[in-house]
């Protein structure tokens, strides 16, 4: 299975849209139900990397992140992704053999 993101590298990693941290924040726990904090995609490693460092607060990761599409609408992170998505999909020349 391709990452979610990406969709370039095999899935390695699960990214929770809201934080596992903040399952027990009582500010997550009175605006989403369980199944919303179980809620997530699967990511490549470089993604959930990528995701994590541009984005470290997990708080607002939870609060303004917490779908696929918000996660390719902060600026950062699309950015990365776009980048991979073209990296990925490049075609490589190939070598003249001697």
């Amino acid at each position: 299975m391709l990452c979610q993101l990406c969709h370039c590298d095999e899935v390695h990693n699960f990214h929770h849209f809201i934080p596992r941290t903040l399952h027990s924040n009582k500010w997550f726990k009175k605006r989403y139900t369980r199944e919303q904090m179980r809620a997530g995609i699967d990511v490549c490693r470089s993604c959930h990397w990528a995701i994590h460092d541009l984005a470290p607060d997990e708080k607002e990761l939870g609060r303004h992140y917490n779908t696929r599409e918000k996660l390719l609408a902060h600026p950062e992170i699309g950015k990365y992704v776009q980048w991979k998505r073209e990296r990925g999909n490049r075609q490589i020349a190939p070598t003249a053999s001697k």
